[in-house]
């Protein structure tokens, strides 16, 4: 048996052993545990009286190259498990693989981070890394930076709708482990084609990170490519033909198949967004982001919730609510709430409960509107006359982390100026000119400053843990740096979209930085949402 280590999985195996007993069948049984055998595990086994008829072993498979630059440890559990329950078990698989790049690619230069999670994982790192000093020996450094951050970090990046094209597919179709299953509406036949995503398919290389409405002119200009191609085999003599057919022509017939596949998936998904209100879901989305018509916007997700649109759907735009405007009035948060409830059904009462502990849906409390400047005008006036001021600047006055990052980090583009999706001029495009990812810009603007100099206000409201250091022996005792020429490895603890993907693609491509993702899994709102619902399908 192959398995992931979770008691549930073990008692299945157990009872299917102490099936065979009964029956009197003599077997063989070895579980392979992967990425790590826990002692829990174990001991269930002997609860269950079968420890000494299994065998146990573990397989630590902990890098899957998704792409030249996407790692994945294909831990989608990893999320839940910390972010909800708190649980570490995966810390070390997590450490063993960072581990495992360290000892292929030599030392490393400077190590930055943010995030809880991120900490932990660097200072057990950096342990290890003292235990085993003869890896850094006579080696040629071939990583120049890691940069780990936790998703609770930006938790409204990955809640946002995805409008790349790698994106949008992965949100339709499902992306899993670097391949796509497009179904007869795309194939235009009555069978599923499975396909490998990735910089080896050279139409989709192209349009990956580009913005859906980008996306048709690509390909057909692609199309007219391949046509004057085909077409020069007009007027070639014998041995030029020989040629053709050997070096070209396979060549040429491939990207033609996968050419007709992504115009077939861009066609599938313009039919289903129409049909979604998409575009009206965009709008809410910005008005969130930029804070704007709230109550237009609260009435909105209201009508969303009562037309039992999808369940995942609408509890996206509470979570984004939420976030955005750093919890809900204490009526808006039951009101909602209920409708919810009466629309989904009261099993959802676990996933709010489940939601309010990760804090991505949570009820203000009292007193949390407040800001520095009521308290001082407390003095002046009478605690009646400063809950009507309370009341009055509620919306102003939030303790709201999201906004003030927004300001510091100038996340909002300015409206006053034309947003050309065709030129992007920052990483905005890759939410309609609206929102630039904060994970994206944290993870820029430490890179330019090479530490956290200057961005301890941001640190702060990033609730800290911030941190720039070295597991390079003495290097630890210079400052950080950023060697542009090495490539920088981003590790998202938690998941990371490829939205956020495409955003550190531009970076790169503007700063002359070359990124290598390295995440717990690949992420979307869906899998968010899914993942700490109750109510599965």
């Amino acid at each position: 048996f192959l398995i992931r280590p979770r008691i549930d999985n073990v008692k299945i195996i157990a009872d299917m052993v102490n099936a065979d007993k009964a029956a009197g069948r003599h077997r063989k049984y070895k579980i392979i545990f992967s990425p790590q055998k826990l002692y829990s595990c174990e001991m269930v086994l002997e609860e269950e009286g079968v420890f000494g008829e299994v065998t146990c072993d573990e397989w630590a498979f902990l890098l899957l190259p998704l792409d030249e630059d996407i790692i994945s440890m294909e831990l989608p559990e990893f999320f839940l498990d910390y972010f909800m329950d708190g649980d570490q078990r995966w810390i070390y698989s997590i450490v063993t693989a960072i581990q495992s790049l360290y000892s292929l690619f030599g030392p490393l230069g400077s190590v930055f981070g943010v995030g809880r999670c991120s900490k932990i994982v660097f200072d057990t790192w950096k342990v290890l890394v003292d235990e085993k000093e003869g890896y850094r020996k006579d080696r040629t450094p071939e990583i120049g930076t890691v940069f780990l951050i936790d998703r609770d970090v930006d938790f409204v990046t990955p809640l946002c709708s995805q409008v790349v094209y790698e994106g949008l597919v992965d949100d339709i179709f499902r992306i899993k482990c670097g391949s796509v299953e497009f179904g007869p509406d795309v194939t235009s036949s009555d069978k599923s084609v499975k396909v490998l995503l990735n910089s080896q398919d050279k139409v989709f290389n192209e349009i990956r990170s580009e913005h859906f409405s980008n996306v048709f002119g690509h390909l057909s200009q692609k199309a007219r490519n391949l046509q004057a191609q085909y077409d020069k085999r007009q007027g070639m003599d014998i041995k030029q033909m020989k040629t053709f057919v050997s070096q070209e022509l396979k060549g040429l017939k491939q990207e033609h198949r996968m050419l007709s596949l992504h115009i077939g998936a861009c066609e599938a998904m313009m039919k289903k967004k129409t049909k979604q209100d998409f575009q009206d879901i965009l709008n809410v989305q910005h008005s969130l982001l930029e804070g704007f018509d709230i109550r237009e916007t609260i009435s909105f997700i209201e009508e969303y919730i009562n037309r039992q649109s999808p369940a995942t759907e609408s509890l996206r735009l509470l979570c984004l609510l939420s976030l955005t405007e750093s919890g809900l009035t204490p009526k808006d948060y039951r009101s909602l709430k209920n409708q919810y409830l009466q629309s989904y059904g009261p099993q959802h009462l676990l996933t709010f409960w489940n939601l309010k502990r990760m804090g991505l849906l949570v009820e203000q409390q009292q007193g949390e509107t407040l800001t520095a400047v009521e308290s001082k005008m407390g003095k002046l006036v009478t605690d009646k006359a400063v809950g009507k001021l309370t009341d009055a600047f509620s919306s102003l006055a939030k303790k709201s982390h999201f906004r003030a990052l927004t300001r510091k980090l100038s996340l909002i583009p300015r409206t006053d100026v034309e947003y050309d999706l065709r030129i992007p001029r920052d990483m905005a495009y890759i939410f309609n000119g609206a929102y630039i990812p904060l994970s994206c810009k944290v993870i820029e603007q430490v890179l330019q400053r090479e530490g956290w100099t200057g961005l301890e206000e941001v640190a702060r409201l990033l609730n800290g843990n911030e941190f720039a250091d070295s597991v390079s022996g003495s290097l630890s005792e210079l400052k950080p740096t950023v060697d542009s020429q090495l490539p920088i490895v981003v590790v998202f603890l938690g998941g990371c979209t490829f939205s956020e993907i495409a955003g550190l693609r531009f970076i790169g491509k503007e700063k002359g930085y070359r990124f290598i993702i390295l995440t717990t899994a690949i992420t979307n709102s869906s899998r968010l949402m899914e993942t700490v619902s109750e109510a599965k399908a």
